[in-house]
């Protein structure tokens, strides 16, 4: 069965990466959801995209330059909508307490590209660990050391690589990486590499997908899972369609 992953929640619907919009996506559905993590002055991952604050906040300024306390003065709703304006910046811990007792998995982005936070990989394990969540996290980067340095911590633990581009050999790139998994762009769907994934049974989901036909294509091509803003486009119908293809198969 293909997984819906909600992208930063149910982004298109109410304001990414807040408690609002993963409230959101697990009533429209979705399997999972996907979130963002950066690290605050005092060492405490937090959960917003960009290394900046100031697209997403009525603040500005490196997200490292703040305290996590500090970071709660600011508005994380309202460049969205005026009625989202009591929502803030999440830390990873209070998205833990929220998810524990549900029946939902996490994509756990970890945002170490541009700014290579020190120790970012043991603080966010230690948090996985805590709360019990080993079996039920996805750990994704571009950041190949990041996910290299993730699987030093937990042997088993689901590793995703993303990926805008094409790789030749895949295989090779995931065993240097320590990942199980890829991540790949929707315009992808139609590489080679998708055949060789396919081929050699490496399991892939694919970002972001917004529309019917990238959707269809994306199950059609055995994506084990699509990360979208729009859960309640797919989670209704995803069964329904699954169930065409296999009996187009019969």
């Amino acid at each position: 069965m293909t997984q819906i992953i909600a992208h930063r929640g149910a982004s298109k619907f109410a304001p990414e990466n807040t408690l609002a919009a993963f409230k959101l996506a697990e009533k429209m559905g979705a399997d999972g959801i996907e979130l963002d993590i950066h690290l605050t002055k005092d060492q405490i991952p937090v959960i917003i995209h960009d290394e900046d604050i100031k697209r997403t906040t009525n603040g500005r300024g490196f997200v490292q330059k703040y305290t996590y306390k500090e970071l709660q003065q600011f508005d994380a709703g309202s460049w969205f909508s005026e009625r989202f304006s009591d929502e803030r910046i999440l830390s990873l811990e209070e998205f833990f307490a929220w998810i524990l007792p549900k029946d939902l998995f996490v994509n756990i982005e970890m945002k170490t590209k541009v700014i290579k936070y020190p120790n970012i990989e043991k603080i966010v394990f230690q948090l996985i660990r805590e709360y019990g969540l080993e079996n039920r996290v996805i750990i994704s980067s571009f950041n190949p050391h990041t996910l290299y340095r993730m699987r030093e911590l937990h042997p088993n633990i689901e590793l995703a690589l993303l990926s805008k581009i094409a790789f030749r050999n895949i295989q090779q790139y995931l065993s240097d990486t320590g990942a199980n998994v890829m991540h790949i762009k929707s315009r992808l769907l139609s590489s080679r590499m998708v055949q060789a994934m396919n081929q050699h049974d490496i399991p892939f989901r694919v970002y972001t997908v917004n529309r019917r036909s990238t959707f269809k294509q994306s199950v059609d091509k055995n994506a084990s899972g699509i990360i979208t803003d729009r859960p309640d486009l797919f989670s209704m119908s995803l069964t329904d369609h699954q169930k065409a293809k296999k009996l187009d198969k019969s």
